[in-house]
């Protein structure tokens, strides 16, 4: 997130004729501002930027919608997918993050041409869920074996 120097120039820039479109993505709530020690404002924005700005609130997509959209890449990069194999991917976008299903696209396709298959199938996506992780998973892992470096 930006500190308060940054927003100082923003609110600056804002003012000029030729004023910028400016888009923040924040998942932050009630926070302090970097680059002070004591003020807190909504997503760590200061009162006088935030009152310039236009809030948009997004949710998370549902599975259902995952699924969809993991379909409509797989067409775009011309893979082939059974419908077990979309389910497994929504679901496991459900779980950890749409990001992550549609990563482990390409390594399945791969997966399946390996095994002289033009299409990916669940066994594909199980293994390559076993084969990469996702971010909680490897933050997990990390936790439980101790191997974190403290500073």
């Amino acid at each position: 997130m930006l500190d308060i120097e940054c927003f100082t120039y923003l609110n600056k820039a804002l003012e000029s004729p030729i004023s910028p479109i400016v888009i923040f993505a924040s998942n932050r709530g009630m926070c302090t501002i970097r680059g002070t020690d004591d003020i807190t404002a909504p997503h760590g924005i200061p009162t006088d930027l935030l009152d310039r700005i236009l809030i948009i609130r997004t949710l998370p997509y549902t599975v259902e919608e995952m699924r969809l959209i993991i379909r409509l890449r797989a067409k775009t990069e011309g893979l082939n997918v059974t419908e077990p194999a979309l389910d497994s991917l929504a679901n496991e976008g459900g779980k950890t993050s749409l990001r992550y299903a549609l990563q482990l696209l390409t390594p399945a396709s791969i997966v399946a041409k390996m095994q002289g298959r033009d299409q990916i199938d669940l066994q594909d996506i199980s293994e390559c869920g076993n084969l990469f992780l996702d971010a909680k998973r490897s933050a997990q892992i990390v936790r439980e074996k101790g191997m974190f470096v403290q500073g």
